[in-house]
């Protein structure tokens, strides 16, 4: 897709999902936003995780804020007036806060429980390239919505044992979307995360990945470093925390796949 976000497209929707946590989840929504962003692709960042580490991720108080995704996604307001820009170029985010934690229990009765997120990236799809969703670590309502808002699903990996223990929990979730929800939702593509080249159990999950998902996995690996685990502590993606360093270049790298792969 190329030209700007006003010209007629529609946004690429992208849930960063998996329900195990410590995989990057988080970081890899963060980074890769900000990396299309500076692409000059005009990005929203979802955070749809009550913890709100994306939202923290991007140097944004989680605490001192009124109205957060929880408020649009249970009607209360528009999801137009929750986006914010944040320190990068292209880049807004809607952010979450600990009320969201109380979603998955109000949602439960809701009418049309399963699709207010989609609900709320259709009547903004005009407004952005891309939008980017970062899910909790469970596979409750909250993913659900991401699932059946998503064209595609964006899956960290996390290359140590088990890495692909309980992942097929997560595609028996996509299936049953697919089937009930949202016929369209397909894997865009599977991010090995925290890679250590110098390790033979890094290679050896990165080939079993592989074996597993095929095509799907990037070619791109986001290396196990100092700076991108230091980086939302500073409220950056590592992008902007470590600008030269090699887990910035990585998620530049990863973006660039993204934009081929559209």
């Amino acid at each position: 897709m190329s030209g700007s976000a006003d010209s007629g497209h529609l946004a690429h929707v992208f849930a960063v999902v998996n329900q195990k946590g410590g995989v990057g989840k988080s970081t890899t929504a963060v980074n890769l936003a900000a990396s299309l962003g500076e692409l000059g692709r005009k990005v929203l960042l979802i955070d749809l995780d009550p913890q709100g580490n994306a939202t923290s991720g991007f140097g944004l108080n989680k605490n001192q804020r009124e109205l957060c995704v929880y408020n649009a996604l249970l009607g209360d307001t528009d999801i137009a007036e929750i986006i914010e820009p944040v320190e990068i170029e292209n880049v807004f985010a809607v952010p979450a806060t600990i009320q969201l934690a109380g979603a998955e229990i109000e949602l439960v009765s809701a009418l049309s429980r399963e699709t207010r997120l989609r609900a709320m990236t259709d009547s903004i799809a005009h407004d952005f390239e891309f939008i980017i969703v970062d899910c909790p670590p469970s596979l409750g309502l909250l993913t659900i919505n991401a699932l059946t808002a998503a064209d595609g699903l964006v899956i960290p990996i996390q290359c140590e044992y088990y890495a692909l223990e309980g992942l097929s929990k997560l595609l028996d979730s996509v299936r049953l979307v697919k089937t009930h929800l949202n016929p369209s939702l397909e894997i865009f593509g599977v991010v090995m995360t925290m890679y250590d080249s110098r390790t033979r159990l890094g290679q050896q999950v990165v080939d079993e990945v592989r074996d597993f998902f095929g095509e799907k996995v990037f070619e791109t690996m986001i290396p196990r470093t100092v700076r991108i685990s230091e980086a939302p502590s500073f409220g950056q993606p590592v992008t902007m925390y470590d600008p030269s360093g090699k887990g910035a270049q990585a998620y530049r790298d990863l973006a660039k796949e993204v934009i081929a792969r559209v």
